[in-house]
């Protein structure tokens, strides 16, 4: 156990948050980027598929993304380790829903299954509400103090 913890790269827990955005940035704008690029070369209405990518992120956020965050946050914040490991910003049951999530969405597109415009308005709201999650670890790093009181020992 004790050569474990000499060989983990082990960070602070606010440090969890920034690389929780990083990962959740370097997502949205790969989403955001093929559904952009997609409705614009597919449709000369692309507001329409903008606003529709708007209800599809108002719903993702707040019914999928913003409880991930309150729960990772959560779980950060009421680790008993001080230094955990860098990569235990998310919990082994969200590496596996993103990678699940990953193999999917690159499938689907790969399948021709579903049009892409219809793929790309759903990557924009998906996206946006990956985006806004990442700014959500982003805001609990830099007010690291005040969402450590906010959640420290709170059910959730």
């Amino acid at each position: 156990m004790n050569m474990i913890n000499k060989i983990k790269p082990a960070v602070p827990k606010r440090i969890l948050f920034f690389l929780a955005a990083f990962v959740w940035v370097f997502a949205s704008y790969k989403i955001l980027n093929l559904g952009l690029i997609d409705v614009i070369k597919n449709t000369t209405d692309y507001w329409i598929n903008i606003a529709i990518g708007l209800v599809i992120f108002y719903l993702f956020f707040k019914y999928v993304f913003y409880k991930m965050y309150l729960k990772h946050t959560k779980r950060i914040i009421n680790s008993r380790s001080e230094f955990p490991c860098m990569f235990s910003f998310f919990d082994i049951k969200g590496y596996i829903i993103m990678f699940f999530m990953i193999t999917a969405g690159i499938t689907l597109r790969k399948a021709d299954i579903i049009p892409h415009i219809y793929l790309a308005t759903f990557y924009i709201g998906l996206g946006l509400a990956i985006f806004l999650a990442a700014i959500s670890f982003v805001y609990s790093g830099i007010r690291y103090n005040f969402v450590k009181d906010k959640f420290y020992n709170t059910n959730i």
